[in-house]
């Protein structure tokens, strides 16, 4: 069974929704990011499956393939691995790699998750995300806190819902003040 990795950039107050500009994808100001690049790297390259929502696919879509000079390694990453959008309007998804996965979010990536690869990487996509959550799908949270407090914006766990103990896999800190955080259910 395939790993299916929640990973998000989130706010010390605990919002993944960019309402302020506390997040840039292709740098981070004028701080030296390349241990954070590097861990990214790292989880890339465990990850064949990028899976995400119509709505994040189409923000990704509308982005990163246009990019000609990325330092980061994201366009390349992103074009080359395996996407999955969860979505029962699109049927084009206009992005090499790109699959459409159009039945019941569950079922499907339950399906996703039984045939044979490495690890299942969704970001962005909170509807996705508590849908998810709330299947018990999820086998690891990667979060990469920043060092903002946006004061609003949607949770990445969907209000009522609790786990009641999560076990720290992994833990650590970049140049930049962002923390990077590995948890699976306990």
């Amino acid at each position: 069974m395939r790993t299916l990795a929640v990973t998000q950039n989130i706010t010390v107050d605990g919002s993944i929704e960019m309402l302020d500009d506390w997040f840039d994808p292709q740098s981070q100001g004028d701080v030296d990011s390349a241990n954070l690049l590097e861990e990214l790297h790292r989880q890339d390259s465990r990850a064949d499956g990028f899976l995400v929502g119509r709505q994040t696919f189409e923000a990704l879509r509308g982005y990163w393939p246009q990019q000609t000079d990325d330092a980061t390694g994201v366009t390349d990453y992103l074009n080359r691995v395996q996407k999955y959008v969860i979505s029962t309007t699109m049927t084009d998804p206009r992005w090499q790699n790109s699959t459409v996965l159009s039945g019941d979010p569950v079922e499907e990536v339950r399906a996703l998750k039984a045939k044979p690869g490495a690890d299942i990487v969704v970001t962005g996509s909170i509807t996705l995300c508590h849908t998810l959550i709330e299947a018990g799908l999820v086998d690891e949270y990667r979060l990469f806190v920043y060092p903002v407090v946006q004061g609003r914006g949607r949770r990445l766990f969907p209000d009522g819902f609790a786990v009641p103990a999560l076990r720290l896999l992994d833990a650590m800190a970049f140049r930049s003040g962002i923390t990077f955080s590995r948890y699976a259910p306990a």
